[in-house]
């Protein structure tokens, strides 16, 4: 007997810049101010290190907001990744009833959505829910994406979880795209991405690519 196919697993369940979009959402001042989950500067290290892993393999990135002319515009760090789009302000709280975002997932072509949020257990769990619900496969960036307190981003990860989604972290994402150190055209790309988001990872890389290009005296 044939075992059921499991979407979750194989080589088809892994990302590749073929076959995902990114959704980015509410990385605005007033979900920053209430941000107790993480540390704020490792959020913004994170979901900027995302949106630059997302421009160097080409993935399709949507930026939103949630009524920005109170809960002040996107970050200036991640706008700064993609200066040429206007993220989409919404009124709705769930992304996904936006018809605009819906919209714009669609004429992608694509089934694997890959989401990060401010709020985690709100304006990322809500999309996430609805989504999954609409047959889409969904991946959720827990370490660029937080919560008001550890629990309430703990629970909402749980939840996501036990609908369906797919969590992992933003360099998993990177790494995921790469796959190949012999796809040379976005290794020094990544690179880059290492030492200036990687922390510890980055500065070790940088000191053994000093180690190389540094003659050893006798």
């Amino acid at each position: 007997m044939t075992a059921p196919h499991n979407p979750k697993a194989g080589l088809d369940a892994l990302l590749t810049p073929d076959n995902c979009v990114l959704l980015l959402i509410d990385h605005q001042p007033f979900q920053f101010a209430g941000l107790r989950s993480h540390d704020t500067q490792t959020i913004i290290n994170n979901v900027v290190g995302l949106a630059r892993s997302a421009k160097l393999f080409n993935v399709p990135t949507l930026l939103t907001t949630v009524v920005e002319e109170r809960g002040g515009y996107l970050l200036k760090q991640l706008q700064d990744v993609f200066p040429e789009q206007k993220p989409i302000n919404r009124t709705f709280i769930n992304t996904w009833e936006d018809t605009r975002v819906v919209e714009w997932v669609k004429k992608t072509g694509r089934k694997k959505i890959v989401m990060a949020a401010l709020w985690s257990e709100i304006c990322l769990a809500m999309p996430v829910i609805h989504a999954l619900g609409e047959g889409y496969e969904v991946y959720i960036v827990t370490d660029a994406s937080g919560g008001v307190t550890v629990e309430a981003h703990e629970m909402a990860i749980q939840r996501m979880i036990q609908a369906g989604a797919v969590p992992l972290t933003w360099t998993v994402f990177a790494s995921e795209l790469q796959r190949d150190w012999a796809r040379t055209d976005t290794v020094p790309g990544l690179a880059t991405l290492l030492v200036d988001h990687m922390g510890v990872v980055g500065t070790s890389f940088t000191w053994e690519q000093q180690l190389l290009s540094t003659p050893h005296s006798k």
